[in-house]
């Protein structure tokens, strides 16, 4: 059995140096949201792309499925989108006398969920179980899931009519929120000169399934020294007292930080985190679990206003040395 070190020194390298460049053919001029999405399936969580139409983001979710051995389903949400439609249905058999379950989409590896603002609360809360725990209760029977599993959600900030906000609590299941941005000229011209419908198909798996669950099982054994842990909790206990914030950071976002620190660490090839890795990844992790209070809001929108008190919070707090 190899260890923790061996199998670090492999990934800066290795199979997950491999799937990054698979993707970045596919997703042009985004190596920052790439690494962004392996940081999230290496540490088992999932992740929120929200961004203006056009820009890549189911792009990024399917190319990412795509390019390791797994299960991959894409669910479309709408207004009449319903529970089972996604968990799955209990359906009577007569031959048996007895009810069956049927599983739905969710019982796959990774799972794209395409415009989740766009679908009612009660088939939103049909995923809290399954991100929060992998798995799926139905009339009374748990379901577990497949490993990996990871949901990948994009939403539209832009468009309002006919969509319905994600409440905190589902938010705060998300490990991270992204935005891709617009490419750059560069890479926008190669995006015209070299777009082809079959770009996604045209991906190959470079590792298995297994591959990626003993990854994850490795970057839960990256070393994290406990000044590193002070300083997250420095920031987290900021974000409660801040009198512009009437929602700071849950444990759980506390947990999911010091995850993605050690996923950051492992595709750098490394078996233990450095400050760099906290800080490059607190607003990504800490800014969509903040609300910010009625009394401040401004002109700007409030999620890049929770952004703007956020790194306001991290540049007065001491980074340990």
């Amino acid at each position: 059995m190899q260890t923790i070190a061996n199998t670090v020194a492999r990934a800066d390298t290795g199979p997950f140096a491999e799937l990054q460049r698979s993707i970045a053919r596919v997703v042009k001029g985004k190596d920052d949201a790439i690494q962004l999405a392996l940081i999230a399936l290496l540490a088992r969580g999932h992740l929120l792309v929200e961004d203006v139409p056009g820009v890549g983001k189911t792009t990024l979710a399917q190319a990412l499925a795509r390019s390791f051995h797994c299960s991959f389903q894409r669910i479309q949400f709408t207004s009449d989108l319903l529970p089972g439609d996604v968990i799955g249905v209990s359906v009577y058999n007569p031959a048996t006398q007895d009810f069956e379950f049927k599983p739905g989409p969710i019982f796959a590896n990774v799972i794209v969920a395409d415009e989740i603002n766009r679908t009612t609360p009660k088939t939103q809360s049909a995923l809290l179980e399954a991100m929060s725990e992998s798995q799926v209760t139905v009339d009374n029977h748990t379901h577990p899931l497949a490993k990996p599993f990871m949901v990948l959600a994009t939403q539209n900030p832009i468009e309002h009519h006919g969509t319905y906000p994600l409440p905190e609590s589902q938010l705060d299941r998300f490990l991270m929120r992204i935005r891709m941005g617009y490419p750059s000229r560069s890479s926008e011209k190669e995006i015209i000169r070299n777009h082809s419908g079959a770009a996604i198909q045209e991906i190959a798996p470079t590792i298995d399934a297994a591959d990626v669950v003993a990854a994850q099982e490795s970057v839960a054994r990256v070393k994290c020294d406990d000044s590193l842990l002070d300083y997250t909790l420095e920031i987290v206990e900021r974000t409660r007292q801040s009198e512009h914030l009437t929602l700071g950071v849950s444990p759980r976002g506390a947990v999911m930080l010091h995850r993605a620190a050690q996923a950051r660490a492992f595709l750098e090839g490394r078996d233990y985190c450095l400050p760099d890795d906290f800080k490059r990844l607190i607003v990504h992790v800490f800014a969509h679990r903040l609300v910010v209070s009625s009394r401040y809001v401004s002109t700007q929108k409030r999620s890049e206003q929770a952004e703007a008190i956020l790194r306001e919070i991290i540049d007065s707090t001491r980074v340990p040395v």
